[in-house]
């Protein structure tokens, strides 16, 4: 028997790992690469052979043959899952072989090649042109400067003086007569890096020590509008309130320009100078290493890509709250903005300017000197008051959007559902009359004790078998806990897998009913029995919907799935109420 219970994914250097849902979609007619497996089966006429031979002990090796059968098909079985796993690292390395044809495709290489060329022609041409062009103004320059015989001698001087002239004014501004000539544009392509590691892990330390001053400066202005020194905090305080009062703002801010330019010039000379309110801590630097193994590359590659994804889903947050803000997707909150802006252009037309920016400086240090430190103190009071705190956060983003219109969209549904449902019977499946103390039986014990459930939960009738799959979390990094084969099971209030590998527990799958926000068909590939389909079930402790793929059944097993969850939500509805 072969042994296929590790799989290693093969593969150059991989510093990525293929996401399910950029896996090519394939139509729901689509069959995938699918291995059939013969079970053997024993005939009549051997079993009654045996029956004859054995006399009184048929009964005996009838039951040993039916075990047999039974071993042989859970064999076969496991197989059939590690033929999946294998289908599914088939595709993998024939995805890993597309790119490396891409990435070393010579035509590409051909038509750059070519593209290069008749730009240098291109050049070589412009270039005979300008030649040929000076050659011909210097020849034209030339000729009145030969002498006539029949000429006057104030001709002779006027062409002197023409020919001089014309020559000094094209030394002069020639160049720049020749730098004002338009020309079409070229339209350059640049070449992109490929994806690297060790490229990735440079640029974010390139971009962490660039932001480091602008960091820097912001902790040092929430130091100092926080009171973290006070003497420093109301010195600052009374130098800005006093050069506002004067009219000398600007000033001040251009001084304290030219006085950071200064000691950053002393600094770079190596002087040891530190001007900050708040003392910096240096983060020791790794150094980066020569040579990473598959696994550090892998892990390396999954870190910087977290911390590039949190960064660009910041800025991603601000730039949808500013526009949200300004294209009216809350009315309450951009009338607010509206009505302050009528009131300071109002301001601005009758109110000499000098008033204007006085009153704007005391209020700017009021509010970062005073307000602010007051509102940081005490919460209620900024969640009451501060007009400009309340805005930002009550400002949503695109995707908050997005969750609040399902959200409604859902409970009209649940309303729905409950109100269809008010008079219909309680869940089918396990009656609760029958005996409690029969216990249905799982490949591995009792399946109560298998999943840790109390003893009257038990899989429904329709899936009393359960269903064979592969579970696919996408919310796990490596590859041996991305895919688990085993088996799906339905009861009255769980969604029961339960892994077909040896071990604990811990492999196992429970999701309660109830705490299922979402479940949809899900698409996962076209090699995987059942051309590929899945149901994709998503929570609120898992960042991405658990799939379970490859499965025969998949429609019979959406449809048991949810109409259980509408029952079980229809009746907890109704005991509320």
């Amino acid at each position: 028997m072969l042994k296929l219970d590790k799989i290693r994914f093969r593969g150059h250097k991989r510093d990525e790992f293929l996401d399910l849902a950029e896996s090519p979609n394939a139509s729901d007619t689509e069959c995938g690469d699918e291995i059939p497996v013969k079970i053997p089966r024993t005939s009549t006429r051997d079993n009654e052979e045996l029956r004859d031979l054995a006399g009184p002990g048929s009964i005996i090796m009838a039951s040993g043959v039916q075990d047999f059968n039974r071993m042989e098909s859970d064999r076969l079985n496991d197989i059939n899952g590690h033929l999946e796993m294998a289908l599914l690292e088939k595709h993998f390395l024939q995805e890993e072989l597309r790119k490396l044809r891409e990435d070393t495709n010579a035509e590409t290489l051909r038509q750059e090649l070519e593209k290069e060329r008749q730009r240098r022609l291109e050049l070589e041409q412009k270039v005979t042109e300008v030649l040929k062009a000076r050659t011909e103004e210097v020849a034209a320059a030339q000729q009145p400067a030969k002498p006539q015989t029949q000429a006057n001698g104030t001709d002779k001087c006027s062409h002197t003086v023409c020919s001089r002239l014309q020559k000094w004014f094209c030394d002069k501004f020639g160049e720049y007569v020749e730098d004002f000539r338009f020309q079409p544009e070229e339209n350059t392509v640049e070449t992109e890096e490929p994806l690297s590691a060790r490229r990735l892990t440079e640029n974010v330390r390139r971009l962490k020590r660039g932001a480091k001053p602008v960091t820097n400066f912001v902790t040092n202005l929430s130091a100092l509008s926080g009171w973290y020194s006070i003497y420093t905090s109301a010195i600052a305080f009374i130098i800005y309130m006093n050069a506002v009062w004067h009219g000398w703002a600007i000033p001040m801010f251009f001084f304290l320009a030219i006085l950071r330019l200064s000691l950053n010039y002393l600094i770079a000379r190596g002087w040891r100078i530190q001007w900050s309110i708040v003392p910096e801590v240096s983060e020791p630097m790794d150094p980066p290493k020569e040579d990473l193994t598959l696994s550090e590359k892998f892990q390396l590659a999954l870190e910087m890509a977290q911390k590039a994804q949190n960064l660009f889903g910041n800025m991603a947050d601000i730039l949808e709250k500013i526009k949200n803000l300004f294209m009216w997707v809350q009315p309450e909150l951009t009338q607010k903005l509206y009505i302050t802006l009528w009131a300071a252009f109002i301001a601005s037309c009758f109110l000499p300017y000098r008033i204007i920016g006085l009153g704007m400086g005391l209020y700017a240090g009021i509010k970062f000197f005073l307000t602010d430190f007051i509102f940081k103190r005490c919460p209620r009071l900024r969640a009451k008051y501060d007009t400009p705190y309340i805005i930002w956060t009550s400002l949503l983003t695109d995707l908050q959007l997005k969750e609040r219109s399902n959200a409604t969209v859902s409970r009209r549904l649940q309303a729905a559902a409950s109100r269809s449902y008010v008079g219909s019977s309680a869940p089918t499946g396990i009656s609760k009359d029958e005996d409690t103390s029969r216990f249905h039986t799982t490949k591995r014990g009792n399946f109560h004790e298998v999943f840790n459930l109390s003893e009257n939960e038990r899989p429904l009738a329709v899936c009393e078998n359960g269903w064979r799959c592969c579970l696919i979390n996408r919310g796990r990094k490596m590859p041996t806990d991305y895919f688990r084969n085993g088996v799906l099971y339905v009861t009255e209030n769980y969604l029961c897998f339960e892994s077909s590998k040896s071990g604990s527990s811990k492999r196992n799958k429970v999701i309660k009913l109830t705490d299922i926000t979402d479940i949809q068909k899900y698409k996962v590939f076209s090699v995987l029995p059942g051309s590929g389909m899945g149901i994709a079930v998503s929570t609120p402790s898992a960042q991405k919907p658990l799939v379970f793929g490859a499965m025969v059944h998949r429609d019979e097993a959406f449809e048991t799935i949810f109409n259980q969850y509408v029952k079980i939500i229809s009746a907890s509805s109704s005991n509320e109420s």
